[in-house]
């Protein structure tokens, strides 16, 4: 009985060592071909994935061509300014009239500083006009109630002035003042630049003596009229 217990248990042991070596092997898993094709074109080197910066367009650039405006000009009288605003607004160019102030030199202004009050210094002037100097109250500004004694072109006319005051026992100051030389000019608008080509800049040069014409930005004449 025990040789058949032996017997019945090596046949079972040779049994199943003889079906692990007949079943069928079990493959890896591994991921599909076309997941591996989508990984490898996700790939990038680190240069390609930083995003490169558009470049502005030239109309976003300070001093690109909508920011720039034809100026006409500049003349002496107003009046011309307006009559070249015309012409242009007839031909459907955009344009208006703007004055210029540059500056033309220096002014120098001889003068009293005011008194202690106004009575005081209406005496200083009738002093000064007894002795035959030309001479006016000032009204207004920081110099109000003191004696305005002439603005001279040239700074040695003023000290002239000057020195005679001092030797009839005043003590006279004087300022400098800039000088603002005006002319107009006619503004075109940058959509109807394109508008006003060499030969209509010819035709009004030859209707308007000395016109000048220049490119410069839209902002920089500031004094619209």
């Amino acid at each position: 009985m025990r040789w058949s217990f032996l017997f019945l248990l090596v046949l079972n042991l040779f049994y199943y060592v003889w079906h692990q070596q007949q079943a069928p092997l079990h493959p890896k898993e591994t991921g599909s071909l076309t997941v591996y094709k989508d990984a490898k074109q996700n790939i990038q080197l680190l240069s390609e994935s930083v995003t490169q910066p558009r470049r502005e367009t030239t109309a976003s650039l300070p001093g690109a061509p909508e920011d720039v405006c034809l100026f006409l000009g500049g003349f002496e009288r107003e009046e011309e300014a307006r009559e070249v605003e015309q012409r242009l607004l007839s031909l459907d160019i955009q344009s208006r009239v703007q004055a210029v102030d540059a500056a033309a030199g220096m002014d120098y202004w001889v003068y009293l500083a005011p008194l202690a009050s106004r009575q005081a210094s209406l005496r200083q002037l009738k002093e000064l006009q007894a002795r035959k100097i030309d001479s006016y109250i000032i009204t207004q500004g920081d110099l109000s109630n003191g004696i305005s004694l002439g603005i001279f072109p040239r700074s040695d006319s003023a000290e002239s002035v000057l020195q005679r005051l001092r030797d009839a026992g005043y003590e006279p100051l004087m300022r400098e003042l800039p000088r603002a030389h005006r002319s107009f000019w006619v503004r075109i608008a940058p959509e109807s630049r394109r508008l006003a080509d060499d030969a209509l800049l010819g035709q009004l040069s030859s209707s308007f003596k000395d016109l000048q014409h220049q490119l410069m930005p839209c902002e920089s004449v500031a004094s619209a009229r």
